[in-house]
């Protein structure tokens, strides 16, 4: 449950990514909707750090967790 959990986190992210640095939601895109979403520089700047930290997580989804179990 937690790796299907941290997947979803890791995709809304990228999602956040994505209109931060191009305006375009690709959740939207692929499930229909509005794609473009005009915000402001500094809601931007929030989003694409939120992705960042996203991207950041996978080190997360696959790393090796015996050492959590010792």
């Amino acid at each position: 449950m937690g790796k299907i959990a941290l997947t979803l986190v890791i995709i809304g992210a990228v999602n956040w990514l994505l209109v931060g640095l191009f305006e375009w939601d690709l959740v939207s895109a692929l499930l229909g909707g509005e794609v473009h979403r005009e915000s402001s520089m500094l809601s931007r700047i929030v989003y694409a750090l939120v992705g960042l930290c996203g991207i950041y997580c996978i080190r997360y989804l696959v790393a090796d967790d015996r050492r959590a179990r010792v």
